[in-house]
């Protein structure tokens, strides 16, 4: 196995809320021994004494608004309890949810469904047909969440976008005339969502607020 797919083999990514970090650090502690903190690009990184790492990613870009407290961890839960307001979008084929939140929890939120077919085996002048027929529908649906996005995100002073779900129909609905207030807003992390719903949308808004963790152990 080459080097890349064994730090891959020996990583994973959790995603923490801040009310939980100082709890998932003593966790780590415990299992990998004592942890000092060390800065890097990325976020905050946690070495422990085995050599297994934590690498701590806030969920907000840094704009002069940091968290306080007496070290890094503190700093970060303090920072990403800081109550920002977000604008969810998220699609796939079989439908969509969007939403306003913040702290986690959302204020604004609508979900549909609206079909887009799947792509089709066949070829010639029947797969141009099909290919076009599926094209309009993807459109439609882009178009449609959209204007949902933009009606939702009016007057709520949206800060950042969070896309999810199917990446293209995410980055069409952001697009679209209708979202042209919000292009300038800055983009948080993409959420790799299942089909969207209400639940769904709930767990992403407490998700785009949390800690991102990834975790290497030791060689």
């Amino acid at each position: 196995m080459d080097s890349a797919r064994s730090k891959a083999a020996r990583s994973r990514t959790a995603i923490v809320p801040a009310a939980r970090l100082a709890g998932w650090v003593e966790r780590f502690a415990a299992g990998h021994g004592s942890v000092r903190e060390e800065p890097d690009d990325g976020g905050l990184l946690l070495r422990a004494a085995d050599g297994a790492t934590a690498l701590l990613q806030g969920p907000w870009p840094d704009d002069g608004r940091p968290g306080r407290g007496a070290d890094g961890v503190q700093r970060l839960i303090s920072l990403a309890s800081q109550e920002r307001k977000t604008g969810l979008v998220l699609v796939r084929r079989g439908g969509f949810a969007v939403g306003v939140a913040s702290g986690g929890k959302l204020l604004a939120s609508k979900t549909g469904s609206r079909y887009v077919q799947s792509r089709s085996s066949a070829g010639g002048s029947s797969q141009q047909r099909f290919a076009r027929r599926r094209e309009n529908q993807a459109n439609a649906l882009t178009a449609a969440v959209a204007q949902h996005a933009a009606g939702l995100f009016a007057g709520q002073g949206v800060e950042y976008l969070v896309p999810g779900g199917d990446a293209a129909l995410a980055a069409a609905a952001l697009a679209d005339p209708a979202m042209r207030e919000y292009y300038g807003r800055t983009r948080l992390p993409f959420l790799a969502v299942a089909d969207p719903n209400a639940g769904v949308l709930r767990k992403a808004a407490a998700d785009a607020c949390s800690i991102r963790v990834e975790v290497t152990d030791p060689a």
